[in-house]
């Protein structure tokens, strides 16, 4: 069975060679991986969602079904892209490990994209394939995925879960069905472990969609790798709050403990009751990766009242800089070390040991995860690296970070250096403790807006705003916040004789522009003019100095 052309970016030959010399990558696919974990762990739990129990056995047996039926019964082959739009529910994983058993590429989305959204980036990857959960948004999915076939050249199957799939559709139950017809099996194809296996996005979509193209063998060891420094066994329950096909999700949580022989808890949301109650009652060991945000909810939650946190080991705050207050508290609270962690879509994972110093746990995301891992703190204007302790860029390469976006030649040539280290756009300085490196995350060169762990780009908005007809110019910016650290602010230059504009009339606009709610501006501020760098630029340091100055006179004047 001949399987689509794979064009993103590969590792280079000789650091391929390196890491398959050294043992980092196997001949094996991530599916591969998945049926041996099943062969070892039949009966133990796999999975855990709010309607759902799997064990081992039941879920390779599931995602087999799946990926039979999926090429049995649509017109998708191996190779083709598809887009996901589902939540945290069962029916996710099993699609999501069928896909890749049939040897799809899942494209990571998530429900909350708007079509807009959805379009730009199936065109971008050249979707043929779109899974949508049919009992989300009033089934507003279902029928934007039928609006987006006739709109996409090459869109022609949509799968719908946990409701009737409508005529021309298909329904994930009738093809879990029809994967138990005789021969269906003999249909799944032989994988190149080098080839792809799902597309990530970079932290949101911009006109020009950031996707990391993702590996069997590399993603395989992304998740080894995580399962091993978080010291991960069998008997442990890990459980991952918020959207499963994340990066974080599926590489931190969901991957990394089926590896191993572990159970994982994909909880249907964050709400910090609910989270609460699922570690006592499920005897939760690991929480890899927890939002600030979060982490607050939780502590404000325990304070009201109490909960069995005996069995929880493992807790890690990523996803945006916590304060130190927030790392102590959480310490107090839960009584074992709070640990940070930082990891992208496009690889690096950083991690900060139990054992490390305080401080380090403290103020660090930490030390990479594997001894294949290559970090530099370069200058942000070229390709020298800073001494210790200086503010740097932060970059890097190795066995699981990408040596490219997919399609994105003119910003691979900016975003790598000549010898392929990622330029990840974010500011460290690289502290050596013990005579082992950590580093502290202190800001970001990318104009990015980091709302509770949800990437917003700000450029991304502004173009949209500037459709709007009361618009005649838009600048989006961050503004300071102390429970998600960061919301969006969008400054306005109205046109002549526009009518108001406020954060209702403006999010509705938006929303009905196809973009998601959690990126939509929380204040608006309406200006003639932009303050200008000296080449002409908007200057958006003058405006987010604007808006944390009216900020502060807002807190003196409460």
């Amino acid at each position: 069975m001949m399987i689509a052309a794979d064009t993103s970016p590969p590792f280079p030959p000789e650091r391929a060679e390196r890491y398959l010399r050294e043992g980092l990558w196997s001949g094996e696919t991530l599916g591969d991986a998945l049926r041996a974990a099943a062969a070892t762990h039949g009966d133990r739990t796999a999975l855990v969602t709010a309607d759902a129990r799997y064990t081992y056995r039941e879920l390779d047996e599931a995602t087999e079904r799946f990926a039979a039926g999926v090429l049995a019964a649509t017109p998708l082959e191996p190779g083709d892209r598809v887009m996901f739009q589902m939540g945290n529910v069962a029916e996710t994983v099993v699609a999501y490990y069928g896909a890749i058993k049939a040897g799809l590429v899942p494209v990571c989305t998530l429900p909350q994209h708007g079509e807009r959204e959805i379009e730009q980036l199936a065109t971008h990857v050249e979707a043929r394939g779109h899974i949508v959960q049919g009992d989300l948004r009033s089934g507003a999915l279902v029928e934007s995925a039928q609006r987006l076939t006739t709109a996409i050249e090459g869109l022609d199957t949509v799968i719908v879960a946990r409701d009737a799939a409508p005529a021309g559709t298909h329904g994930f139950e009738t093809l879990v069905e029809a994967g138990t017809a005789p021969n269906a099996h003999a249909l799944l194809p032989t994988i190149d472990p080098a080839g792809l296996v799902v597309f990530q996005l970079s932290g949101g979509t911009t006109g020009l969609p950031k996707v990391a193209p993702r590996r069997h063998r590399e993603y395989l060891y992304n998740a080894r790798a995580w399962a091993q420094a978080l010291e991960l066994t069998p008997d442990d329950v890990v459980l991952h709050p918020l959207p499963i096909m994340h990066n974080a999700g599926t590489s931190a949580a969901l991957q990394p403990a089926h590896l191993c022989g572990a159970t994982c808890i994909v909880a249907p949301g964050a709400e910090a009751g609910a989270v609460l109650d699922l570690v006592a009652r499920e005897r939760v060991t690991t929480i890899p990766v927890v939002p600030p945000a979060v982490a607050i909810r939780l502590l404000d939650q325990l304070e009201i009242r109490p909960a069995d946190l005996s069995s929880l080991r493992r807790f890690y705050v990523g996803g945006q800089k916590p304060t130190v207050e927030l790392m102590v508290r959480l310490e107090t609270a839960l009584g074992i070390p709070a640990q940070q962690m930082f990891g992208m879509a496009e690889g690096m994972f950083l991690l900060t040991p139990p054992d490390a110093d305080p401080w380090v746990r403290l103020h660090t995301v930490g030390t990479p995860i594997s001894p294949a891992d290559e970090v530099r703190v370069l200058d942000v204007v070229d390709e020298v690296e800073v001494p210790d302790g200086e503010l740097g860029e932060l970059a890097c390469r190795g066995p699981y970070t990408i040596n490219g976006y997919h399609r994105a030649e003119r910003h691979n040539a900016t975003a790598f250096t000549s010898d392929g280290f990622y330029r990840t756009g974010d500011l460290v300085t690289r502290h050596v403790v013990d005579g082992r490196p950590y580093y502290s995350i202190d800001g970001r060169i990318k104009d990015v807006i980091n709302r509770g762990a949800e990437k917003i780009h700000a450029d991304e908005l502004e173009e949209v705003l500037a459709t709007h007809p009361g618009v005649r110019n838009a600048a989006v910016v961050a503004m300071p916040d102390e429970v998600l650290g960061e919301r969006v602010c969008a400054y306005l230059i109205p046109t002549p004789g526009a009518g108001q504009l406020t954060v209702e009339t403006v999010a509705q606009f938006l929303l009905g522009s196809g973009v998601a709610k959690f990126k939509l501006p929380e204040r608006i501020e309406v200006v003639p003019t932009f303050p200008l760098t000296n080449i002409g630029k908007v200057s958006k340091k003058d405006l987010r100095a604007d808006i944390e100055r009216k900020l502060e006179d807002e807190k003196v004047l409460a």
